[in-house]
């Protein structure tokens, strides 16, 4: 599974725009998301994402064996504008990281 790639700069979206209220261009550009869901629930988890009203469709929820793994009720975090290597625990940020590794020259 690939980022997508600009064709002019060779940078590629890193998949932190899959819990961005302003991700993948604002929901103006391609949406990547549903492939970020589909690549988690490829390793076991079940994810759940929709659309920001007019901005980018994000992922909020992302559980397995019934534990989830967004920082629900908890005011420190704001999902769709904090970082995702914040809360996101080590094992999916690796999956994240290893099959969809970013590369370019503008950082994400």
């Amino acid at each position: 599974m690939a980022c997508d790639k600009c064709g002019h700069c060779g940078n590629r979206y890193h998949w932190s725009h899959a819990f961005s209220k302003f991700g993948y261009d604002d929901g103006d550009g391609k949406i990547e998301t549903p492939e970020i869901a589909e690549l988690l629930e490829s390793e076991g988890y079940e994810v759940r994402f929709g659309r920001w009203l007019a901005h980018n469709t994000l992922i909020f929820s992302i559980k397995k064996d019934g534990m989830e793994f967004m920082p629900r009720n908890n005011s420190a975090i704001r999902i769709g504008y904090d970082d995702p290597t914040i809360y996101l625990p080590e094992d999916i940020q690796v999956i994240l990281n290893s099959k969809m590794p970013f590369t370019g020259v503008f950082p994400y």
